[in-house]
């Protein structure tokens, strides 16, 4: 079906109306490119092309609200969709769980449900900052910006890159071995940033990495 809709209408980009799967409620519209339908289609979690960044992001990559698909609809002109999607937290980035949250008079018909500090202030604990990190170090190795460690590290190639991943591994056993808790963490966090360089260098996205771990739940 990828070939058979209709990008050409809009410059390369198809409308995508997100429904709630259960309740059938509206949340929000979007517009995809081919690439982000696939990568839609590949990862379950609705990807989206933003006309003012003119880039793809991952809804959900900064609050952690993502949005899993259970079905893909097309309409009778092949140039708009209907995903429907099991919504995690709220669609809106007004914390709002729809972005259709107004009426036509300006009142607010639904009550904001998320505090906006909270789902973007990137607590300690949201995953979210694996994103952000991921997006830093794909930006490096496309830019190469002269001396930013990554840039050294994809300048050197795979064998530094996996050299740099076997050291930090060892750190943490050592630490771990030593009983020292900052040092696990301070470690881990070294481990972590070099695997995430590792999965960039070999074309890996968080959401294979994360689809996996959730098949084998």
């Amino acid at each position: 079906m990828m070939n058979k809709m209709n990008f050409d209408k809009q410059g390369g980009l198809i409308p995508a109306i997100i429904q709630d799967a259960i309740s059938g409620q509206v949340l929000m519209l979007a517009y995809m490119n081919k690439e982000a339908l696939a990568k839609t289609i590949e990862t379950g979690n609705t990807w989206f092309y933003s006309r003012s960044r003119q880039e793809l992001w991952l809804k959900g990559e900064s609050s952690g609200h993502v949005q899993t698909v259970k079905e893909i609809l097309y309409d009778c002109d092949e140039d708009a969709l209907l995903i429907k999607v099991e919504q995690t937290g709220v669609a809106c980035h007004t914390g709002h769980y729809s972005c259709f949250y107004r009426n036509w008079e300006g009142q607010e018909v639904e009550k904001q449900i998320f505090d906006l500090d909270k789902v973007y202030a990137f607590p300690a604990s949201s995953p979210a900052i694996l994103y952000e990190l991921y997006d830093v170090i794909k930006d490096r190795q496309a830019k190469l910006p002269e001396g930013a460690y990554t840039t050294y590290l994809f300048q050197k190639g795979l064998d530094k890159i996996l050299k740099k991943v076997g050291e930090e591994n060892a750190e943490v056993i050592i630490a771990a071995k030593n009983r020292e808790k900052s040092e696990v963490i301070y470690e881990t966090s070294d481990l972590l940033y070099h695997l995430m360089v590792l999965l960039v260098e070999q074309d890996v996205s968080l959401d294979e990495i994360f689809s996996e771990l959730k098949s084998r739940r």
